[in-house]
């Protein structure tokens, strides 16, 4: 039996996750922990339990389902692996989606839930992100903040400076140079903008 247990950054403490993973009966020498972000799964301690530590028929003990990462589908694919591996998984603060003491029949159905559940709070979350984004871009909105690139004021002698150029007068840098303008900008407004 080995425990998993993760904070976000070295700042965080890892006691209360320690202390519930040992008092379920995981041994200390048996509890691995990383201190980093959940958004990936590119953990030193996650590696080293997933890819050394853990064979067919061991079992997995977190004490929250977040405790493994961050990222929804992606907790959704190291559930699947785990399973593939034969490594059953049991969450503390959501007993029902532990697989332990189960049988193959319920862990397939244990699995769905879990597949469902992730899917669902995934979704949840896209929809909530967005929603903060609208009420964000909203209120900067009501505050007169503007969005996009600022728009390009066209140089007042524009039009005289482009004929020049066209005739031959002078080369498309000196005139670039006379209106202050950058290279992109100066031939979008050259497309933009009626000159003759």
């Amino acid at each position: 039996m080995y425990g998993y247990a993760r904070v976000s950054s070295t700042e965080q403490n890892l006691d209360r996750q320690i202390k519930a993973l040992v008092k379920y009966g995981v041994e200390d020498r048996h509890i691995i922990t990383d201190k980093m972000s959940g958004k990936n799964f590119d953990r030193p301690g996650y590696q080293t339990l997933k890819c050394q530590l853990l064979r067919s028929c061991d079992v997995l003990v977190i004490k929250e389902l977040d405790r493994l990462g961050r990222d929804y589908e992606q907790i959704k694919s190291e559930w699947h692996d785990l399973r593939q591996m034969g490594v059953d998984i049991v969450v503390l603060d959501m007993p029902i989606l532990s697989t332990a003491d189960k049988s193959d029949l319920e862990k397939t159905l244990i699995a769905n839930i879990v597949f469902e559940l992730l899917a669902y709070l995934s979704e949840k979350e896209r929809i909530k992100i967005r929603t903060r984004q609208a009420e964000g871009v909203e209120a900067a909105r009501k505050k007169g903040v503007k969005f996009g690139r600022p728009k390009v004021q066209v140089p007042t002698n524009f039009k005289d400076e482009v004929r020049k150029w066209k005739s031959g007068e002078q080369t498309a840098t000196e005139t670039m140079t006379k209106l202050g303008l950058k290279r992109t900008t100066f031939y979008k407004l050259v497309k933009e903008v009626q000159y003759v």
